[in-house]
């Protein structure tokens, strides 16, 4: 089945079948001789549906129940799938029984065509996988580890020269198995995956800097995107890029640890600076001054990520947020203290960057923290902003991206990830200055 789990749903052939097929049900329905009964269902069918899909559209714009504004595209998918569903469910009436078999694949088809049609238009979600939280990279091998004394002597674009044999693009693997991360604090987080770059999969690779990555909530830890801009870059730089883990910071998609120690759910803090880095430091080649160590985030893991760079600062030398949340927990912050604090407020705020700055003062010179958000992400903007100004305030060299045209969905992350790792290029040395 795996090669199920691997089918794009976006810009693959499945979607434009479903979509097809679903078109073609619903003519075969209303071709027939009109009755003023028939008529009378397939206009109410029309009406519901459309003006049913319309008002939960702007009801969830008008109330930010999705976080945000819904991406433009739901305007037509949602109500074009209603009114679809609702002519296959009144079509069940038919006297012909292979009329009535048509209307039952109908409300099927549509109801797919309706899901596969938001998905796209969010369009984090590119494969059937993923849109179920599966996973279908190959698992994780291992890697060659260099002597712990080598170290760079320079620049790696001025130091590096790839092989002749070196592969044209990296590799993502799963990390499960024997070559799972281990969290040592209760929380039992998913499997997390990795991107190697090409330079890495050579027989006597460099040491490399480090990212560890989270993606938003809800969401899998899912490397494409990053993978896509960093071979991109590395075919520009003999190879280089980080070594990245794609890590899970909630457990599972439908829930929110914000960034925390909990009864709850566990010590999530302790999975990403503690087992993360010491998985990293004995089982990869990556570069061990931590200056090259890099937490980055999205959404809610870019909140995760600007606290923990804040709270250990020894582990993590820079930090990126790409559309974070302004803190952990932003989005119920009631819930978060009776659920995760136990009622505590002032552990709430204790878990929050600005603690982490005042605990941290003066420790944050040479860091690097590259914030970027989407020019029509209105939710996010003044968060990110927030976040830019302590970063800066605390002695970060900070960087403020709007990526031009984007929302907060897959185009803040294709816009917002290659900004930020040129500039990491160039500040790690795997690009020139």
């Amino acid at each position: 089945m795996t090669w199920f789990f691997k089918l794009g749903i976006i810009d693959g052939p499945l979607p434009l079948v479903i979509w097809g097929l679903t078109i073609v049900g619903v003519v075969v329905l209303l071709i027939r001789r009109p009755t003023p009964a028939w008529l009378w269902r397939v206009i109410g069918a029309l009406a519901l549906g459309i003006g049913g899909g319309v008002a939960l559209v702007l009801w969830a714009n008008a109330t930010d129940a999705f976080g945000g504004q819904l991406p433009f595209a739901c305007t037509f998918w949602v109500p074009a799938g209603f009114a679809g569903t609702l002519i296959g469910i009144v079509s069940l009436w038919e006297r012909r029984a292979w009329r009535r078999i048509v209307a039952v694949l109908v409300v099927i088809l549509a109801l797919l065509s309706t899901t596969l049609g938001v998905n796209a238009a969010f369009g984090i979600n590119k494969t059937v996988g993923s849109m179920f939280g599966i996973s279908t990279e190959e698992r994780f091998d291992g890697l060659p580890t260099p002597g712990p004394t080598q170290v760079a002597d320079g620049p790696l674009y001025k130091t590096w020269t790839p092989p002749e044999d070196m592969p044209k693009t990296g590799k993502t693997w799963l990390l499960s198995g024997k070559q799972a991360i281990p969290s040592s604090g209760r929380f039992t987080p998913r499997d997390a995956t990795i991107y190697v770059p090409p330079a890495a999969l050579t027989k006597d690779p460099p040491r490399l800097p480090l990212v560890v990555m989270m993606m938003g909530y809800p969401g899998n830890p899912d490397p494409s995107f990053i993978a896509s801009a960093l071979d991109r870059l590395a075919e520009k730089n003999k190879g280089l890029a980080p070594i990245v883990i794609v890590a899970d910071q909630l457990g599972n998609e439908n829930q929110d640890p914000v960034c925390a120690k909990s009864d709850k759910y566990g010590d999530v803090p302790a999975y990403f600076n503690k087992d993360i880095p010491d998985y990293a430091t004995n089982k990869l080649p990556v570069l061990l001054d931590h200056k090259y160590w890099t937490i980055m985030g999205y959404s809610n893991g870019g909140a995760c990520a600007f606290t923990w760079a804040t709270h250990h600062p020894d582990i993590w030398g820079n930090v990126i947020g790409i559309s974070s949340d302004e803190f952990p927990g932003i989005e119920w912050i009631d819930g978060a203290v009776k659920t995760i604090f136990n009622g505590d407020k002032a552990a709430f705020e204790a878990n929050k960057a600005t603690a982490g700055i005042a605990e941290n003062q003066g420790k944050f010179a040479g860091h690097l923290a590259i914030f970027t958000v989407g020019e029509k992400d209105a939710a996010f903007l003044p968060g990110v902003e927030m976040n830019k100004k302590q970063a800066e305030e605390a002695g970060f060299t900070t960087t403020f991206h709007v990526v031009p045209g984007a929302d907060h969905l897959a185009s803040a992350l294709n816009g917002g990830i290659p900004f930020a790792m040129e500039l990491l290029y160039k500040h790690l040395g795997l690009s020139a200055p």
